[in-house]
Order: structure tokens, then sequence, then C-alpha cells
């Protein structure tokens, strides 16, 4: 999605962006977010549902369509705190020697910024021009880039060329981030990157899910695989009730950003 330049266009993106996130958002939060008044949001609110890209509730706004998705630069403002802490957590999985995947997002982007700060000896591969930015300044990591169609919306590489390249590699970890996680599994809105993950995962030992807890029992247009296919998910909150039972029946290691430690044992 495109809009047109000016302080209006950047408010109605973020208002677009938080509803990639939220099923559902207030008028008076966002206002307060956005530091403008309620009869703003009110105004961007009623243009942005005259396009189709949210709708008008009673109070605000409802979230979008099972096919749409933010644009990378909206995403990578949202829930910083919560992506810093995931990264953070993340990390410790990772050890010197490694081979690591890590797949095309704001929440990986993150990842691999805090994976340069201290990773040594360790080979990533990647389809993504952020995770690759991030990591390519440290001469003790090597960095293998994937070929393939470049995607402006999402800031990487995709496609068949893509999948194939892929398949050349063995890793020791997959890390990739999703759009949301229900009792299926991970699903996500683009798929193109859906292919890309699937086939890392397929390469890896470990498959290693980076979400924030926003996207619990978030669904959306594909599922990417079935839980049973992941050993770890790194959050920020522990899921509960029928998500939780999931997990825990998956044997998924479930390690939270506060303590980065797994609270489940896996299977691996």
């Amino acid at each position: 999605m495109s809009f047109p330049e000016g302080k209006k266009a950047v408010r109605q993106r973020m208002i677009v962006a938080e509803l990639g996130l939220s099923p559902a958002v207030r008028t008076s939060d966002l206002a307060r977010r956005l530091g403008v008044s309620a009869e703003t949001v009110r105004r961007d609110i009623e243009e942005l549902t005259q396009r189709g890209l949210v709708s008008r509730t009673y109070g605000g706004a409802a979230g979008r369509q099972l096919g749409l998705q933010p644009e990378f630069h909206d995403r990578d403002t949202l829930a910083v705190e919560e992506r810093e802490a995931i990264a953070r957590a993340a990390v410790k999985l990772v050890k010197a020697g490694d081979v690591v995947m890590i797949d095309s997002g704001s929440t990986t982007a993150r990842f691999a910024h805090v994976l340069a700060e201290g990773a040594e000896r360790i080979t990533v591969i990647t389809n993504s021009f952020a995770v690759a930015n991030a990591l390519v300044p440290r001469g003790s990591i090597r960095v293998i880039f994937c070929p393939g169609d470049f995607s402006a919306h999402e800031r990487g590489v995709y496609g068949s060329e893509t999948c194939a390249f892929l398949q050349r590699f063995n890793a020791d970890l997959a890390f990739i981030g999703a759009s949301g996680l229900t009792l299926e599994g991970p699903n996500d809105v683009e798929t193109q990157a859906c292919w890309v993950k699937r086939t890392m995962l397929g390469r890896a030992e470990r498959g290693v899910l980076l979400l924030d807890s926003a996207k619990f029992n978030r669904r959306h247009l594909e599922l990417v695989c079935p839980m049973s296919t992941l050993s770890d998910i790194v959050t920020d909150r522990a899921p509960d009730g029928p998500l939780a039972d999931g997990i825990a029946a998956n044997n998924l290691s479930l390690h939270l950003a506060t303590e980065g430690k797994p609270l489940v044992p896996a299977a691996i």
C-alpha cells in the first residue's frame, strides 16, 4: 500500500501498522500515541475506511484483512521493546561455529543487530537485506546472501531461485518470524515469504520462531508449517489456554525474553 507524503500520511501509515499487530484499537489510545486530538484520529480512520484499509468501529477501528500486512518500515516502528527483548533472548541459542539461517522480517532484523554485537565465527545464510547489512561489518561472521527477486515491501529476496539456493545448505538453526501463531502453527500474509520460511526450517536441525505476544492466536492468509515443525519459540510473554497446551503437546522449548531460558524442555 502507498501513502501520500506529509504528516497525515505518516499518521495514517502508523494507524494501519498498529492494526497489523492488534485486532482493534481505540481512538483515544491512538490519539495519545500519535500526540494528536481524537477528532484528528477519527478523520484519519474515516479516510482509511473509505480506502478499504481499515474498518471503522464504535470508538475506534478494526484490523486489516487476512491478506494485508504493513510494510517493513512500518512494522519496524512497532513493539520495539518487545522485539529487542526477544532478540536478546534468541542470541543465547547461538554458539560459535553455528550455521544459522535467518529470514526477512522486522523481528529477525532486530535479532541480527543484536547477534552482530557479540557473535563469533558463525555463518549466516539470509534472504534479508536488513539482516545482511547488520552482520556484514563483523569480520568474524560469514554472510551468505540468497539470490532472488527483490521485494521492496519486505526488504528481502524471494522466489524459486531463493528456495533452490537454500536447499544447497545445511544449518544448525533457522530463525523465522511470522504474522501470527495459532494452534495449527505459525502463519503469514506473504506466500513467497512462507516458502522461504518452510525451506529454511527444512534445512535446519532446529527451527526457532521469533514472535511477540500480540501475535498469539492471530490468523492470517497462509499457514507456514505445523506447530510440530518448530523446536523453539522465543517471545516476550507466555501464552495461555489452548495455545500454551499446544506448544507443550508438541514438545517445543518456550523461551521468555524476560528470562532468556526455556520454560518447556524440547525434544531435540
